[in-house]
């Protein structure tokens, strides 16, 4: 610090007369090594080798300082004597100042924080406590004894009290002074680590002033050099987290960073410390521990793994570094080890890309499930349970499990390695689901969810649940009492829904009340399990019209329609992501409903009375749901393709008149007016909710937003539009006005883009045979003429279609006259 030097001289004042004998000529300061010369004259040995040095130096013969006069030699005669005089002296001296040093430093210590440099007397003692401190700093520097003086006189705690202070010049002060009171002397680190010291030395790391940090983590690291000093400040809470932040900052100075690192180094000695640091994300440490300690180190630092919250890279570089360890240690060990492990492996598998590396890399999967998960020894059953944890997590990871060998040599008799898929390995599963607890049995039920969810493993899991005869098992799952159970029961069975449905179907009977009891369920919010429940009753299939029948008689239906109208406006939210799945559940069940219209009249009579059809319509507006949007329009051409024979005819209209074209902007005219109230489409009388027209005015504007989703960007909701737009224009009504309909809507040119599009062969069959209805209309049929890419498009069809669509194609063309209509030219001929 500046002015330390003139700090000293005036501490040095008031200290006690020196004798005459005691000053060195040459220097005016008390000697510290006086010599004796030839002349009996005494001096500072520094100082008067130096002054025979310039003698030589400027070419003249060495003389004597005081009186000149010449010498014969240069040796110097140490003053033993007056040595030891000048000693007794200085001890006595420093004792004295010591005594006043600390009565300065006591004084301003216990002065309240604000008082500190307040002005008057205070600023005045605080000069003195400045003056105190630069004296005690010098004479510790001076000699490594004195350190012990102000160890005992009381000095050193004083200034550790000058912490405290609410002048930061005197906790600058006094931080470096303490560094120089305990550099190498562990007596006064051992002092110094008593009390809260320590903690208010921590406390500056997290000052924000620059110099204040610098400084105490200097000082901590010279107290980490010993021992018991070094455990103490790791057991300061929030010490090692400090330092952890402090070692990896980018703004700090490059000392604190270093002084940082190394008091860390010097921490990592204790095991107690390693877990922290692990805690606050520096893991080197306890890697180091656990790749190169002894067995039991290992065994300590596994069970610290287990118990850590990483961060998911600070999990894949634990399976990287210390997988092929871990994995190593399964097979071997007591209990205790394995547990450990166990546990570790747990905590790491728990991201994708940690857990593939314990698969690729470590080869965790032969071990985790032969000797542990499959062992028929006398394992605990808490080890089971850690295994399928890890086995869940590692299945989670979308890792191909076809590849991954559970044996080294073949095992399943048929010169084939087996691997998680093979029958016998999904039948051990199941057992193991069906004879252990819910926890273990929990786990493998997501592990199997997990298998069935990829189109590359599905069909493997699902040979294995059909020949092992276990669909009922499965199935009574869903009636557990541990609600994770019966969750992740309810996500396998959905994901063999498709390839399963028939067997499903006829086995859930009695479980469809649990089922609906799940969906029905008011917790305060969607549940994943409502989600699960009503996910797999709208996979099961929907033309086993005996599963229908049952939902409708149990109420199914009614129960789910005011939460579908609920959850389209919005008034169950939740704020969950299980939300859009109840949602696209729940309209997949109630879309069952239209496919079953025709079987029996009481379920028109239920479209009819919850309005069926209009909520539907209202569904096709659910932006970001593609799966509602589908469900929806397939929902409505069902619900359409009923109009014909539920609406109630009137007398037949008038006959029609002329005819306008609309294909490419103009809309076209109605044929005739119809009697009012009567749809000109279906010639009855019509209306949304009763038959279900998408004609009539109160549909909502149905037409619209069906032509709307013929923009969509999912093929299969265009291609379930098109298809309700299509009931408009099927045999049975009147094609003409159903045109018509759809050129007021805007409608005919997106269908015709459809076709010229021609994104997938199903859309084209449905748009080639769309555009062929369309062009019956004559005037249409001229316009579109025209337009050469439409008929190149119906030419493409023509060429490569199925037979069908190439006899639609050929219609369409003679339409547009693009073929020749033999059977006109042939009749002509015989008359």
């Amino acid at each position: 610090m500046a002015g330390d030097g003139g700090m000293e001289e005036q501490w040095k004042e008031e200290e006690e007369g020196a004798f005459e004998a005691f000053v060195c000529p040459l220097t005016k300061q008390v000697m510290r090594d006086p010599v004796t010369i030839e002349t009996g004259q005494t001096f500072e040995r520094e100082a008067i080798l130096k002054w025979f040095r310039e003698c030589r130096d400027n070419g003249r013969r060495p003389t004597c300082p005081l009186t000149q006069r010449e010498l014969r030699d240069t040796e110097v005669t140490p003053s033993v004597a007056l040595r030891s005089v000048i000693h007794e002296w200085r001890a006595r001296n420093e004792e004295k100042e010591l005594d006043r040093a600390c009565a300065s430093l006591v004084g301003v210590g216990r002065l309240p924080l604000h008082a500190a440099g307040a002005g008057g007397e205070e600023e005045e003692r605080e000069e003195d406590a400045l003056r105190a401190l630069v004296y005690v700093s010098q004479i510790c520097q001076r000699s490594a004894a004195s350190k012990d003086l102000v160890r005992r006189r009381g000095v050193l705690r004083a200034v550790a009290e000058m912490l405290k202070s609410g002048s930061r010049r005197l906790r600058l002060k006094s931080l470096q002074v303490l560094r120089v009171l305990v550099e190498d002397n562990d007596d006064n680190k051992e002092e110094l680590g008593q009390g809260d010291t320590i903690r208010t030395i921590i406390k500056f790391l997290s000052n924000d002033h620059v110099q204040e940090r610098e400084l105490a983590v200097s000082l901590l690291h010279e107290l980490s050099e010993h021992e018991p000093t070094c455990e103490r400040i790791g057991a300061v809470y929030g010490a090692i987290l400090l330092l952890v932040g402090m070692g990896s900052s980018k703004s700090e100075s490059a000392v604190a960073v270093d002084k940082a690192e190394s008091t860390l180094r010097n921490l990592d000695r204790f095991d107690a410390n390693v877990k922290q640091m692990a805690d606050n994300g520096r893991l080197q440490p306890l890697l180091t521990r656990l790749l190169h300690g002894e067995p039991e180190t290992q065994v300590a630092m596994a069970d610290y793994l287990g118990e850590l919250a990483l961060a998911n890279d600070d999990k894949a570089t634990v399976a990287q570094q210390a997988g092929p360890l871990l994995v190593g240690m399964l097979g071997t060990g007591a209990v205790q080890a394995r547990e450990a492990t166990l546990k570790a492996l747990r905590e790491i598998s728990s991201t994708d890309a940690s857990a593939k590396l314990l698969l690729q890399r470590a080869g965790v999967l032969p071990p985790l499930v032969n000797d542990v998960l499959f062992s028929t020894g006398h394992l605990p059953m808490k080890l089971k349970e850690l295994a399928a944890n890890i086995l869940a997590n590692l299945v989670a990871s979308g890792a191909d499990f076809r590849s991954i060998p559970l044996d080294v040599d073949d095992d399943d008799g048929r010169g084939r390695r087996r691997t998680m898929l093979s029958e016998n390995v999904v039948h051990s599963l199941l057992h193991l689901i069906s004879n252990t607890g819910p926890a273990i049995g929990c786990k493998l039920l997501s592990v199997l969810a997990g298998l069935t969810s990829s189109p590359a493993t599905v069909a493997d899991v699902v040979a294995g649940v059909k020949s092992s005869g276990a669909t009922i098992s499965l199935i009574q799952f869903i009636e557990a009492a541990h609600r994770d159970i019966r969750v992740e029961s309810l996500k396998l069975l959905r994901n063999l829904a498709p390839y399963m449905g028939a067997e499903l179907a006829d086995g859930l009977g009695g479980s469809l009340t649990s089922l609906l009891r799940a969906i029905s369920s008011d917790g305060g919010g969607v549940t994943e399990e409502q989600a699960a429940a009503v996910g797999l009753l709208g996979d099961l299939p929907e033309g086993d019209t005996s599963l229908t029948r049952q939902l409708f008689d149990l109420g199914a239906f009614r129960a789910l329609a005011p939460k579908l109208a609920e959850l389209r406006r919005g008034t169950i939210r939740g704020g969950n992501r299980h939300v859009t799945p109840l949602t696209e559940g729940v309209v997949k069940v109630m879309y069952r409903v239209t496919c079953a219209l025709e079987e029996d009249a009481e379920y028109v009579e239920f479209a009819r009375e919850v309005g069926l059809a209009p909520l539907f319509v209202e569904l096709l507006h659910t932006n970001g749901m593609d799966t509602v949007q589908l469900y929806s329009a397939m929902a409505l051409e069902k619900l359409s393709l009923q109009s014909s024979r539920l609406t109630a005819i009137p007398p037949p209209p008038s006959p029609p008149t002329g005819f306008a074209c609309a294909c490419f902007g103009r809309k076209p005219a109605s044929a005739a007016a119809a009697a009012p109230g009567v749809c000109r489409v279906h010639g009855g009388f019509c209306s949304l909710r009763e038959t279900f027209c998408l004609a009539q005015a109160d549909g909502g504007k149905a037409v619209e937003r069906l032509v709307a989703c013929l923009d969509h960007l999912d093929g299969r909701v265009v291609e379930a539009a098109l298809a309700a737009l299509s009931t408009l224009v099927v045999d049975g009504v009147d094609a003409r006005e159903g045109v018509v309909v759809l050129g007021e809507a805007d409608g005919l040119r997106p269908v015709v883009d459809i076709l010229v599009e021609s994104r997938t062969e199903a859309l084209q069959r449905r748009a080639v045979w769309a555009v062929e209805r369309i062009l019956r209309v004559e005037e249409i049929a001229g316009e579109v003429a025209a337009d050469q890419t439409v008929a190149s498009a119906l030419v493409e069809a023509y060429r490569n279609g199925d037979p069908r669509t190439r006899q639609t194609a050929e219609r369409a063309l003679r339409h547009l006259d693009r073929i020749p209509n033999f059977s006109a030219a042939f009749q002509s001929q015989r008359s």
